[in-house]
């Protein structure tokens, strides 16, 4: 997976593959999480989703937008990533406002390395928000290298970094259990676990009934304000 695919256009018939020079990848102990990113998400102001409507958040990528008039993603990229995300590889973020689709992101996970495809936004921070539950989901479940492909200044601003292809390889090459030049370490593989956050269970003290003597707790599920906790302690 030192390579991915793309396409001249939504119309090409054929896909090429890009191998980069250097490489965008996204440190998980490095997402830069804003004040006012911190606050939308805190706040809840959109519900997030996992693999709630891949089919659709990879159309919505592969569609026009203001500042881009054509995607690399043709029919042909689109149809074997619905085949791989059915066969539990291919994964999305979906960010909702209300009922409409806001934004989200998709991509491929292998081993302990999540390749990142595309990430597309139809509202204010609504792929920032994707991005920061990616990375949470992925810290949790044991993940160790998030690629970006080609590095934007919006992923900068995110924390995202270059390496060189070399440095990339030999990245890889440990999320994936292999060496650089594709052997096997010897060591056991283990996969990243895309669904253990959906399986983490938070503590939540619900307001005492009139009376009760002592506090409740019970457990819900995974909330924004525990999305920032996660990634509260990096940069």
């Amino acid at each position: 997976m030192s390579v991915f695919p793309m396409a001249d256009s939504r119309d090409a018939e054929g896909v090429y593959w890009v191998e980069p020079k250097h490489r965008a990848i996204l440190p998980l102990d490095r997402f830069h999480l804003s004040r006012s990113l911190r606050k939308t998400i805190a706040h809840d102001r959109f519900r997030v989703t996992a693999d709630a409507a891949f089919e659709r958040i990879i159309a919505l990528c592969a569609e026009p937008s203001g500042d881009r008039e054509d995607t690399w993603i043709n029919p042909s990229i689109e149809e074997v990533f619905v085949t791989l995300h059915a066969r539990g590889f291919a994964h999305s973020i979906e960010v909702w406002d209300g009922d409409q689709l806001a934004g989200g992101l998709y991509g491929l996970a292998l081993g302990r390395a999540f390749f990142g495809e595309s990430m597309v936004s139809r509202a204010r921070d609504a792929s920032k928000v994707a991005l920061a539950w990616l990375v949470a989901r992925l810290r949790v479940g044991g993940f160790a290298l998030l690629d970006c492909q080609f590095q934007t200044e919006h992923l900068a601003s995110l924390g995202a970094i270059e390496v060189p292809r070399a440095n990339y390889n030999a990245l890889l090459g440990a999320a994936l259990g292999t060496t650089a030049g594709g052997l096997a370490t010897g060591a056991p593989s283990v996969d990243g676990d895309w669904g253990a956050l959906d399986r983490l269970r938070v503590p939540r003290s619900p307001p005492a009934p009139e009376g009760a003597a002592e506090k409740v707790t019970v457990s819900g599920p995974v909330a924004g304000k525990d999305i920032v906790q996660l990634l509260g302690h990096t940069s």
